[in-house]
């Protein structure tokens, strides 16, 4: 509901593509400056405790706008101010997060963790953005981030009811920055996550940034208003649910190489009739797609991942992948705002969705390569994962025979 009420109110105060770019980019360049240093957080102290102080901040900033809004003071650079420090919470949230997911479930079922996590995300994609096209239109956008503040105090009481195993506090040889730096060459030196990183990175840049663009699709090319704005979120937001019920009904990593391939080929394919279209409910239905093929291949990305990395690096790995995922998606934010300024949001939008089907043919066509590499980290990762050795290394073999 905020990412959608936020939106709505710098296009009204401003009328400007290009600051509905840097209100993005505002909001998540934070992530790239400082995940890194999030995920070493992460590594050496307790993940739990992370989130809990970083969902307290988020409730805060998000009660500040509220009120701001709801008396009418707001003023764009507010607006950034705020993006700002969400993004700072942000970039020490989702590794810490990320990385928290195997601590709760386990490897074996990471997978069904992850897709169940998309689930609820998506879930509320489709009903926050449909919920907030009303309110926007009827009472305005100031509800829309008091009802998002209030609901962080439900998050943050669920998290400190959790019964979690006391942190063990590791104590690493080096300084900050070595461990930093370890996490980076990790990355760089196993090819399969690098290809992988490298591959969500282009789709943040490219692709993601068509969100921003939204409101100038809904008003301009669409002609509607807020509450055709929150209908083409939701239909984006539906199809990124439908993506991940697939993905949970998986428990096995086989296979899913070729899911990441193919999903961010159907993700640019999906990108380009959209920005063709000037037909508000082909448009809708063009992004059910869009958000189906984009959450397979994050979720996809971020199984394969999680599954290749020691548990040691956990933080410092995901801390790159939240630099690929919410990192470059405000670069792109930037770079999607300039130029739909000077050459509209339609081809702007076309744009990344040919720079996304390029990359899918570049990562499918080195992926025979990448396999082996990959099966030889998952199956060592599970031999020493704590369950029996002979199964793990068969059940790995099995699982990892033909992908990594």
């Amino acid at each position: 509901m905020q990412t959608v009420a936020q939106s709505w109110l710098v296009y009204r105060l401003t009328g400007s593509a290009l600051l509905l770019g840097l209100v993005g980019f505002a909001s998540q360049i934070p992530v790239f400056l400082l995940a890194p240093i999030g995920g070493g957080l992460a590594d050496r102290n307790s993940r739990h405790r992370i989130i809990i102080v970083t969902q307290i901040v988020a409730m805060v900033l998000a009660f500040i706008l509220a009120g701001l809004t709801l008396t009418h003071k707001i003023h764009v650079w507010h607006l950034f101010l705020l993006a700002a420090c969400l993004g700072v919470s942000y970039a020490f949230y989702v590794p810490a997060a990320s990385a928290f997911v195997v601590d709760m479930v386990g490897r074996e079922d990471l997978m069904n963790a992850i897709a169940l996590n998309s689930s609820l995300v998506n879930g509320a994609r489709i009903v926050g953005p449909a919920i907030a096209g009303i309110l926007v239109g009827t009472i305005g956008e100031g509800w829309c981030f008091l009802i998002n503040g209030a609901s962080y105090i439900a998050v943050i009481i669920g998290l400190l009811m959790m019964s979690v195993s006391p942190h063990r506090t590791v104590s690493l040889p080096g300084s900050p920055l070595t461990h930093i730096v370890e996490g980076f060459r990790f990355v760089w030196r196993t090819a399969p996550v690098r290809a992988l990183l490298l591959l969500l990175g282009a789709v943040s840049l490219f692709g993601t940034p068509y969100a921003v663009l939204m409101p100038i699709f809904a008003a301009e090319i669409l002609r509607g208003g807020a509450g055709r704005l929150g209908l083409l979120m939701g239909a984006s937001g539906f199809g990124a649910l439908l993506g991940a019920l697939s993905l949970a009904a998986r428990n096995r990593v086989y296979g899913l190489g070729r899911w990441v391939a193919v999903s961010t080929a159907g993700f640019g394919a999906s990108l380009t009739l959209f920005s063709l279209s000037s037909s508000f409910w082909l448009s809708a239905a063009l992004l059910l797609p869009v958000g189906f093929t984009m959450m397979i291949e994050m979720a996809a990305s971020n199984t394969l991942i999680q599954a290749m990395v020691p548990d040691h690096l956990r933080g410092r790995v995901m801390a790159v992948y939240s630099m690929m995922f919410m990192g470059m998606a405000p670069i792109g934010a930037l770079v999607a705002g300039s130029l739909a300024r000077s050459l509209g949001a339609p081809r702007t939008v076309l744009i990344g969705g040919v720079v996304c089907v390029f990359g899918a043919a570049i990562f499918a066509l080195r992926l025979p390569k990448l396999r082996k590499e990959g099966r030889q980290l998952i199956v060592a990762l599970q031999m020493t994962g704590g369950s029996p050795a002979a199964e793990a290394t068969g059940e790995a073999s099995a699982l990892a025979e033909q992908d990594a």
